[in-house]
């Protein structure tokens, strides 16, 4: 027999930690000097809860640094509303950072990110109330002790913030099951004919993905107990290159990647070819371009940047360029071999080949897609 594997290690061994240990000393440093008003169960106000995202500096010297680039307005819409007794939905095509954001909101205002609901086609209704251990169900019957909460019902006893991610993907009927504990601020147990009420600070979190439209809308009744805020793409490429810049220092470090020297030239043309593929037209509005069945978004940037350094670590000489990060794009790009194939092999030579400064690009994914 094998020794048992544990289910929990330190936070140092994690491959990824949740955002309240990883950002733990910018919470406690914005938290010591925050004289504004706390909401009911908030470890921070609404105030230091947007500068925790928007970045910056706490009264003590400490960096806060940002979690997400973008309209503050967003931010502050965002913030306030959970304040409030209406949930939070955040909506946006896929890479805008909807659990990203969602997982620091509920890191900042709660301190733990971990009451979490992952929305798929086979999600039941379980997830979002309430399960029982039936081993002690079926010998003592019906009691608190065979209860099983689920994370939301958890955070109604807690007065903190739940989460529940791609909520179109779930069933219609187990989506319903939100609308009691949204608007009643409760949860019935039939079964023992008592209820669980929500503390002072519980609220909700919820994401959607635009391109889920039509796979499970929320009832009318539903979308009303929610105030929507959609996150837009990166208005500018160079806040796009900042955001997929941050995010592969720190993946970088999290998984120990050797030290790839400054690669500001790769990751700027990535993410151009991302975004004129994405938008139809290049940067200077010259030339049209048909765009892919994918999304391309900004995580799928990350990706294909994080995996040219490894490339660039483990197989070349230490530094990005063009054939590291070839493959992840024609990857990114052609999902279907067939239609996007195309799209790629036109973009190719109406584009990446008539830009002198992009012939080293052009060769390398000529290469990979020989």
């Amino acid at each position: 027999m094998t020794a048992a594997t544990p289910l929990a290690s330190s936070t140092t061994e994690a491959l990824r930690p949740h955002a309240e240990q990883t950002y733990a000393a910018e919470i406690e440093a914005l938290a010591k000097a925050d004289d504004r008003q706390r909401p009911p169960g908030w470890q921070l106000s609404p105030w230091a809860v947007a500068q925790y995202l928007l970045g910056g500096q706490a009264a003590d010297g400490t960096e806060i640094t940002p979690k997400y680039i973008g309209a503050r307005r967003v931010v502050e819409v965002a913030v306030s509303t959970l304040a409030t007794d209406r949930a939070l939905l955040l909506i946006g095509v896929p890479g805008t950072a909807k659990t990203w954001l969602s997982e620091h909101l509920a890191a900042a205002i709660s301190g733990d990110s971990t009451l979490l609901v992952q929305g798929t086609a086979g999600t039941a209704e379980e997830a979002i109330r309430y399960s029982w251990n039936y081993a002690r169900l079926l010998a003592e019957g019906p009691s608190e002790e065979a209860l099983v909460p689920s994370p939301i019902m958890t955070a109604m006893g807690r007065g903190s913030v739940a989460r529940v991610e791609e909520l179109t993907r779930m069933p219609s009927d187990v989506q319903d099951a939100l609308i009691t504990v949204l608007s009643e601020k409760t949860l019935p147990v039939a079964e023992l004919g008592t209820e669980a009420q929500a503390q002072r600070g519980f609220n909700l979190i919820a994401t959607a993905n635009d391109r889920d439209r039509g796979v499970n809308d929320l009832s009318s009744a539903l979308r009303r107990r929610f105030n929507t805020v959609v996150l837009p793409v990166p208005d500018s490429a160079e806040d796009e290159v900042d955001i997929v810049s941050r995010r592969v220092e720190q993946l970088g470090r999290s998984l120990d990647l050797p030290r790839v020297p400054e690669s500001i030239t790769e990751i700027r043309r990535v993410v151009t070819v991302f975004r004129e593929l994405r938008s139809g037209v290049t940067e200077d509005g010259q030339t049209k371009v048909k765009s892919p069945s994918g999304t391309l978004s900004t995580a799928e940037a990350i990706s294909v940047v994080t995996n040219g350094i490894a490339l660039a670590a483990h197989f070349g000489d230490g530094r990005l360029s063009p054939g590291d990060v070839a493959s992840g794009i024609r990857g990114a790009v052609v999902q279907d071999r067939v239609s996007d194939g195309v799209v790629w092999d036109e973009y190719l030579e109406t584009v990446v080949r008539e830009r002198a400064e992009w012939r080293d690009l052009y060769r390398a994914c000529r290469e990979v897609g020989a």
